[in-house]
């Protein structure tokens, strides 16, 4: 096999199977998000169920880090996609009876939590290692494209939803989607390097060992300059990210701003929201075929992050049409955005310290994301959602200088790198 070729057997799987996977999650994801704001007409119940999705994301990213760095990644993939089946058919098994409770879905939102805390930081540490050297950025504008089309397919959970009155034949999708993948993936064939070096596939020595690896991963991120103004401004940037959740509500408790347009307001919200994944489709397209010179990277960097948070800041203010344009605006940028850090960081950080540090990523990140959601989900009960979605974009803003552009002389180390 020309070790330069990038679609191998084995990235073809793995790419192939989170394609399909994902289309059955934003299916259902989506449509979930409509029947718990149909059955409770809360904003603040709505960010709460949110909050239940993200909480595990605080504690089990950071402690599967460690266990991962010294476990088989695959065998976790595969064996958490199989797990994720069943879940997803049970809701269905639930839905297609009629049946809702709040209380259990919260509590299912909850499982669904750390399933995907634990599979996040286990694909993410796994997939690099199916990418063929120079070809990181290529092999991650690929990933970002197949999700982007992924998402696209949220406007037609909206129309089924409505046209099926439930949510229920979505999970049933889900859950065959997630069965497909978990079948495929068992066949990869990668011999997992870092098993070798952490001593076995036993995931670990004990609770001292599990200390050790903790404490050497936290000292890794504090010691790198570089990745820790990234960690600590895309903390920040989940913090303040998570007024993007008001728009739904904004156009479910506005729908007569909305009244001239023949859809939906939740329809509606759907089709301008796809816009944006669309803008990521189209950056998608663009980091494939063209690359960013190494020296450049960083600039481009800061500048989108800058941008972003302006138009995130004013979109909610335009008329439809300009809002459709600042959403494809914003996929573009936001593509470039995470092609350049995710692409640096992955190569940048050694394999037996990528669990780790993804999995302390994962936890910062998240820990920023409830906290907003806590925060905008009480504020929004009595505030518009507009005003709450420009204050924190501000925020954002602040974010940019004070660990981008402060940080930069660290931050260029790891962004301006061929990858």
């Amino acid at each position: 096999m020309n070790p330069k070729t990038l679609w191998s057997y084995d990235f073809t799987v793995i790419t192939a199977g989170s394609f399909v996977s994902l289309v059955g999650s934003t299916l259902s994801n989506f449509a979930l998000s409509l029947v718990v704001l149909d059955y409770t007409g809360s904003t603040f119940l709505y960010m709460l169920f949110n909050v239940a999705f993200r909480l595990p994301m605080l504690v089990c990213p950071v402690l599967a880090g460690p266990w991962l760095d010294r476990a088989s990644r695959k065998k976790v993939i595969y064996s958490l996609d199989f797990l994720s089946a069943g879940i997803y058919f049970l809701i269905f098994l639930l839905l297609q009876n009629g049946w809702f409770s709040y209380t259990v879905l919260l509590l299912g939102s909850l499982v669904i939590g750390v399933v995907n805390s634990v599979y996040g930081v286990a694909y993410e540490s796994f997939y690099p290692n199916l990418i063929p050297e120079g070809q990181f950025a290529k092999a991650y504008s690929v990933a970002s494209l197949l999700e982007q089309a992924a998402f696209l397919t949220a406007p037609l959970a909206a129309v089924l939803y409505e046209w099926l009155g439930s949510a229920a034949a979505l999970f049933a999708a889900n859950a065959a989607s997630f069965l497909i993948a978990a079948c495929f993936e068992v066949t990869i064939c990668y011999q997992e390097g870092h098993l070798a070096d952490a001593g076995g596939d036993g995931g670990g020595k004990g609770s001292a060992q599990f200390k050790r690896d903790f404490l050497e991963g936290m000292a890794y991120i504090r010691d790198e300059k570089g990745l820790l103004c990234i960690v600590l401004y895309f903390t920040a940037s989940s913090v303040v990210g998570s007024a993007e959740q008001l728009q739904l509500p904004y156009f479910l408790n506005h729908p007569q701003r909305f009244a001239a347009w023949p859809v939906a307001a939740a329809t509606l919200y759907a089709v301008l929201a796809n816009c944006a994944e669309a803008g990521r489709l189209a950056g998608g397209l663009v980091q494939y075929k063209a690359r960013i010179p190494a020296r450049r990277k960083f600039d481009v960097a800061l500048c989108v992050y800058a941008a972003i948070g302006l138009l995130s800041g004013t979109v909610l203010f335009l008329p439809v049409p300009l809002m459709a344009a600042n959403f494809f605006l914003q996929g573009v940028l936001g593509m470039t955005s995470y092609n350049i850090r995710i692409a640096a960081t992955q190569s940048y950080v050694p394999d037996g310290k990528r669990a780790r540090f993804n999995g302390a990523f994962q936890m910062f990140t998240a820990l920023g994301g409830i906290a907003g959601s806590l925060l905008v989900g009480a504020l929004a009960e009595g505030l518009p959602e507009r005003f709450l979605l420009a204050a924190s974009n501000a925020l954002a803003l602040a974010a940019v200088y004070a660990f981008i552009y402060r940080g930069r002389e660290h931050v260029k180390k790891v962004y301006n790198r061929e990858v």
